[in-house]
This record gives C-alpha cells, sequence and structure tokens, in this order.
C-alpha cells in the first residue's frame, strides 16, 4: 500500500471574492449603505473584467472608453477626474490606448499646453462589440428585481450622488479638500498628511 503521506491533500478551492464579500454581508446584514456600494461596484467590475479578458481589453481601458464614447475632446486632467483615477494612472493608461491605437492625443493650435483626447475609428468601432458585455452584466447583477425595484434604485442612487456633490462643494466652501495622493502616502505612513513647513531662510550677510 502507498504511504497516504506522500501524497500532498488537495485544498479545498477558495470562495471567489465577490463570494467572500457575500458571506461577509450575511455576518454583518445591517452593514453601512456606503459598503454595500461597494462591494455591488467591486462585484460588478470584476465580472466585467472576466469578459473584456475576452476580447483583450484591459478594464482599465474600458474606463476611458466608455466615457469617450459619450463625448470626446476631454483634457487628460478631466479623463482623469471623470474616471476617478490619479493623473499618472490616466496618463498611463492612455499612453497605452494610444500604443494599441484606440485613441489619439492631440494639441490645439490655441492652446499648447493642455493634451486632448479623441477616439480613434478603431476606438470607436469597439463599442458595438463591448458595450453589450456591460450590459449582460448589469442585466445579471439584478436578477430576481423587478423593474419597479430597479427604477427605485436607480433614483435612489442618483439622488445619494447628487446628495454627496452638493457636501463636497460645500466641503471645499469650507476650505476642506480630498486629500492629494503624496498626502496619503503620509498618512499610511503614519506620518501628517502635509509635510513640515520649512523655517523660513536667514537673510545672507
Amino acid at each position: 500500500m502507498s504511504d497516504p503521506s506522500h501524497h500532498p491533500r488537495k485544498e479545498p478551492p477558495r470562495p471567489g471574492v465577490t463570494q467572500a464579500i457575500l458571506d461577509w454581508h450575511a455576518a454583518v446584514p445591517d452593514d453601512r449603505l456606503a459598503h454595500l456600494v461597494r462591494d455591488a461596484r467591486r462585484g460588478l467590475s470584476r465580472c466585467l473584467q472576466m469578459r473584456l479578458a475576452e476580447h483583450g481589453v484591459a478594464s482599465g481601458h474600458w474606463t476611458f472608453l466608455r466615457i469617450l464614447w459619450v463625448r470626446e475632446g476631454f483634457t487628460q486632467r478631466e479623463l482623469s477626474e471623470l474616471a476617478g483615477v490619479m493623473e499618472p494612472t490616466a496618463f498611463a493608461a492612455l499612453h497605452a490606448m494610444e500604443k494599441l491605437g484606440y485613441v489619439t492625443r492631440q494639441r490645439r493650435p490655441d492652446n499648447r499646453k493642455n493634451i486632448y483626447v479623441f477616439l480613434t475609428d478603431e476606438g470607436r468601432a469597439m463599442r458595438d462589440r463591448l458595450v453589450p458585455l456591460a450590459e449582460d452584466i448589469n442585466g445579471l447583477a439584478v436578477e430576481g428585481l423587478s423593474p419597479e425595484e430597479v427604477a427605485i434604485m436607480r433614483r435612489g442612487l442618483h439622488l445619494m450622488i447628487q446628495n454627496l456633490a452638493t457636501y463636497e462643494e460645500g466641503a471645499a466652501n469650507e476650505r476642506r479638500r480630498v486629500p492629494s495622493t503624496r498626502e496619503l502616502a503620509r498618512l499610511a505612513r503614519g506620518e501628517p498628511a502635509r509635510a513640515p513647513a520649512r523655517p523660513p531662510r536667514s537673510p545672507r550677510p
């Protein structure tokens, strides 16, 4: 008989990330809306990533494509704000998309400082191929909900976004702001968000 110790035990399959999130919410049924919205977004994003990968498209590129399919000619900074990513991340993604032939980046004669982003013919043509994938995932996500319930959810989310936008605008008037990437990195290291002010230089003799 063979020694069973020579045969490594097979580990049971680990649950997917989305299933692990579902298990967490079963343990915390009254979790806050912010967590539910975030985790729903994560689940939607992961499922869409699987479908996009089958077509050789990065999920980060999809984020910018779906914006540009609605309107072209945004600056790189505007695109980073609309996509909710930092400017260096947007720059790297758009540079890769330009190499792939999805977009072109242009300067205008009247404004040589800003770089504006436009779709190529290939980038525009991808819409008919990729949008149905997102529609499938959205349909999958709302299975079991009636059209009326989906409409109520949509209205509720729009109102949440509006309320938070109003708060953010008021916070800006009170000189509150979202910390920069550098400040967030300092906080993660346990340092003050803002670097201490440098002492004034003494005048030269």
